[in-house]
């Protein structure tokens, strides 16, 4: 294999999450008093940690962003979670294939709070192949962009982030990768993202995740 590890990201990469989250999030802040399109506030939001664009939220809400709005943002979103969330597709048998072939150095490191990340692996039948390899850029001391989330999956699983190959689908999580130093591809089904996926640093573009295991062993 031309990698020792491969660290995935979790939403828009292995769970289809993203349309799910962004919708509850989207339907809070029009609650609070900031209306949004579907579209817009994917573009502002997705790849991002919410408490992170604190000081966007209260300029544009009038509010402030306190821990009881996020717990009820957080119950909503896991409620549509555990109605609707499905993987992605290919993921599932992609990630237990390359399980196989690096003798099990995977790890997932997301951005969003480890707890939705736990459930979301659980509940799409991923959990098995990451075991205690899951990081949340929340319990560090910079989210992503910043790379402190796969620098500790990689730290973690004992490889040099030069020899990882991180796998995401936002140019925040790119930009992540790339300073930790990693070889990144982006999963990237909509060609109209493909452009600032490879302005972020990406080094290859992938529609299919079917394709991965594959595309790692041509690398």
């Amino acid at each position: 294999m031309p990698f020792d590890a491969i660290l995935f990201d979790c939403d828009g990469v292995l769970v289809d999450s993203e349309p799910i989250t962004n919708g509850v999030l989207r339907d809070m802040l029009e609650e609070s008093g900031w209306s949004l399109t579907p579209a817009e506030c994917v573009r502002i939001f997705v790849g991002k940690a919410i408490r992170d664009e604190r000081a966007l939220i209260e300029a544009r809400t009038g509010q402030p962003l306190t821990e009881a709005w996020m717990a009820r943002f957080y119950a909503r979103r896991n409620e549509r979670l555990l109605a609707e969330l499905q993987a992605i597709p290919g993921a599932v048998a992609s990630v237990a294939t390359l399980h196989a072939s690096l003798g099990g150095r995977l790890a997932c490191a997301s951005g969003a709070d480890l707890a939705k990340v736990l459930l979301q692996l659980d509940m799409v039948g991923l959990s098995r192949y990451f075991g205690r390899a899951v990081f949340s850029g929340h319990d560090l001391p910079r989210s992503k962009p910043a790379p402190d989330v796969y620098l500790a999956a990689a730290a973690h699983l004992a490889i040099p982030p030069a020899q990882c190959l991180v796998v995401e689908d936002t140019p925040t999580g790119v930009t992540a990768g790339v300073a930790a130093g990693a070889t990144v591809w982006a999963y990237c089904p909509d060609p109209a993202q493909g452009g600032a996926l490879l302005a972020a640093g990406a080094q290859r573009l992938f529609a299919d995740m079917a394709l991965l295991p594959a595309l790692v062993a041509e690398a």
